[in-house]
């Protein structure tokens, strides 16, 4: 039986293996293990990698990081249409592109789901991991960090989504009534973030650089990573003097020169790359499930399910000469980079490039599970959010980091000048620099603009509704009353 109640579970075998498994809530009870079994057999470095292996993996389901995503973080917006065939509803990725989610909605269930089984995976880790006395104590201490930055990556993703949420810190006892409440009844999203910013500051303490890790631990949460999530949990709550200090703390990172190669194969893992969710393919397969094909050409010639595509808007703002428009967007008709043809009677006009994986030019595995990264956090993002803080507080420079980005995309220097014209041009690089990248629904209810933005793209934004996407019913209903549902679901 598969339930929505955020995790009360023992510790079984199937949480600790890479290959996770997806249930919510029930684990047989065959696959439990005591844990004076489980110290004995995990007591090792080794081990002591698997608890957090397990949170990671979460990253790779199709609910984390595919299409339930994609719907919630990208189809919403003015940049992407849902796509595909009319006829294809992708079970509700036609309520994400014209903004009618309800509670009910495939979608707004499995971006909550997912997320906790994350959270309860970081839960189990940083509740065995201090019991590992056989493990080096600077391994448990880094994994530690990586735990943290993870709980606090997938909180972020909650809190933006749903606003105030369950904040489960620890592994729920089932037989504690208090515990039970903390797993059903809502903190304000005030209190979510301060509990993402404890466990940044926490991973950051601990936590080596980039260039700390080995070739074979690429991939892995880093310093740079926490302070560049920090800035960007403080950009959402206009925290300005918090991002400028954390955005300075990213060091070691840099605008690679072609912005067309970041999402390829070569381009992984970049002095660009910040942070990226890994896929690696190979067998046993460990690919992100249905990125790729879930977003490929459909049709003729195609080789995916056609959804999460641009929309003409976001064709038509690019500025002349902007290579980012080129490298995001597969156009029917054109020959790729790779020698693909493209065939003009694929089911639309346009395709996310980001997601491309090349079947002659990269590795590729298959269709369902590839290798391609998912880019997380880029340096690009810091330079833009260094410009943003600047111009909000009204010190620090302003034009330079934003000037980095542009030139980088074939642009000569910004003309704007004064707060309010440099507040839209720093608006205009985010969405042009991070297009389908997660980022842009959540930028324009951030920063007030959404109403104004989707009626231009045709379509409604209710204020004091649409900024938050329903708590989902199942929740709400298992809950018996401890729950309430975000306004207007």
């Amino acid at each position: 039986m598969k339930k929505i109640l955020i995790p009360i579970t023992l510790v079984a075998v199937a949480l600790l293996a890479t290959n996770c498994s997806n249930d919510f809530i029930e684990v047989a009870s065959t696959e439990n293990i005591a844990e004076a079994d489980l110290l004995s057999i995990y007591n090792t470095n080794d081990g002591a990698k698997s608890f957090v292996t397990a949170i990671y993996s979460n990253a790779l389901s199709f609910n984390a990081s595919s299409f339930s995503w994609n719907g919630l973080t990208s189809m919403t917006s003015d940049d992407a249409d849902k796509g595909s065939d009319p006829g294809d509803t992708g079970a509700d990725k036609d309520k994400c592109d014209a903004l009618t989610l309800d509670a009910t909605s495939l979608s707004v269930e499995q971006v909550f789901e997912t997320n906790y089984q994350g959270i309860s995976k970081a839960n189990i880790a940083l509740n065995y991991l201090p019991k590992l006395d056989k493990a080096d104590a600077a391994v448990v201490a880094r994994l530690t960090g990586e735990a943290k930055f993870l709980r606090a990556l997938m909180y972020f993703n909650l809190v933006r989504c749903y606003g105030g949420v369950p904040i489960v810190d620890h592994v729920p006892v089932p037989s504690s009534a208090e515990d039970t409440d903390m797993t059903l009844i809502r903190k304000s999203k005030e209190e979510v973030y301060a509990f993402i910013e404890t466990d940044l500051v926490a991973a950051i303490a601990v936590l080596p650089e980039k260039s700390g890790y080995a070739n074979t631990d690429l991939g892995r949460a880093t310093k740079g990573a926490a302070h560049a999530l920090l800035a960007k949990v403080y950009l959402y709550q206009k925290n300005w003097p918090g991002v400028k200090e954390q955005c300075a703390a990213v060091i070691g990172y840099n605008l690679v020169a072609n912005y067309a190669t970041i999402w390829r194969e070569v381009g992984e893992d970049s002095v660009e790359s910040i942070f990226e969710i890994r896929g690696f393919g190979g067998n046993p397969s460990q690919g992100i499930e249905g990125y790729m094909v879930s977003q490929g050409a459909r049709g003729t010639s195609g080789w995916g399910w056609g959804f999460n595509t641009p929309t003409l808007g976001l064709t038509n703002s690019y500025e002349a000469g902007d290579v980012r428009k080129d490298a995001t967007i597969i156009f029917a008709g054109e020959t790729m980079w790779d020698g693909r043809l493209v065939s003009p009677f694929v089911a639309n006009p346009r395709y996310n490039e980001k997601a491309y994986v090349s079947n002659t030019a990269e590795t590729f595995n298959g269709d369902w599970e590839t290798t391609k990264n998912i880019r997380v956090l880029r340096y690009a993002e810091v330079l833009l959010m260094q410009a943003e803080a600047a111009n909000e507080s009204g010190t620090g420079d302003v034009t330079g980091p934003l000037n980095r980005v542009r030139n980088r995309a074939g642009l000569a220097n910004t003309t704007a000048s004064g707060q309010v014209a440099l507040r839209a041009a720093i608006r205009a690089e985010r969405r042009h620099e991070l297009a389908f990248e997660h980022d842009r629904w959540f930028d324009i209810v951030r920063t007030g603009q959404a109403k104004a933005v989707m009626a231009v793209d045709g379509k409604t934004f209710v204020e004091g509704k649409h900024e938050l996407f329903p708590i989902p019913q199942k929740f709400i209903t298992q809950s018996n009353g401890k729950a309430t549902q975000n306004p207007g679901y």
